[in-house]
């Protein structure tokens, strides 16, 4: 009964998601299309495993985790999520409201799984520690404003 919960609560999710879009509307549309394209970056966070989602960084007082998560990001992500991880035409942006209200485990899975159709290499062969230091470095990021959305009513 539990799994079924489990699978009920994902569909849900992931058709809530799907309907976002739906409520921005605009009058040529293409603040619409923007904020599906927002929030289709980030629907891939609903299909963790509950189990991975609940991980707690193990890094997450160590002082020198971030910077050198800094440095691992620089090698690893940069080219695709750029220099300042605000995102660019390959990879969407890390310090979206999304992200940053996502849990450690949930970074931690994407991380290690990648997200293979849209780009995002696996890096599952990188350390887990190196993993978890990237982790807390993206958590120590400001957040960015939210993409703005005009609505025209009339």
């Amino acid at each position: 009964m539990r799994r079924g919960r489990s699978t009920l609560l994902k569909s849900a999710i992931t058709a809530l998601l799907a309907a976002l879009p739906s409520f921005a509307q605009s009058k040529d549309g293409a603040a619409s299309t923007m904020d599906h394209l927002h929030h289709s970056q980030y629907a891939e966070f609903v299909k963790v495993p509950e189990t991975a989602r609940s991980r707690m960084n193990p890094l997450v007082n160590d002082p020198d985790a971030p910077v050198a998560g800094r440095k691992l990001f620089e090698q690893h992500c940069a080219e695709c999520h750029g220099h300042t991880a605000e995102g660019s035409s390959k990879a969407p942006s890390l310090r979206a409201e999304e992200v940053q209200q996502a849990t450690p485990g949930t970074l931690f899975w994407i991380l290690t799984n990648g997200v293979v159709r849209r780009g995002m290499s696996v890096w599952s062969k990188l350390p887990e520690p190196q993993r978890w230091q990237i982790v807390t470095f993206v958590k120590s990021l400001t957040p960015s404003e939210p993409p703005v959305v005009h609505n025209h009513i009339q």
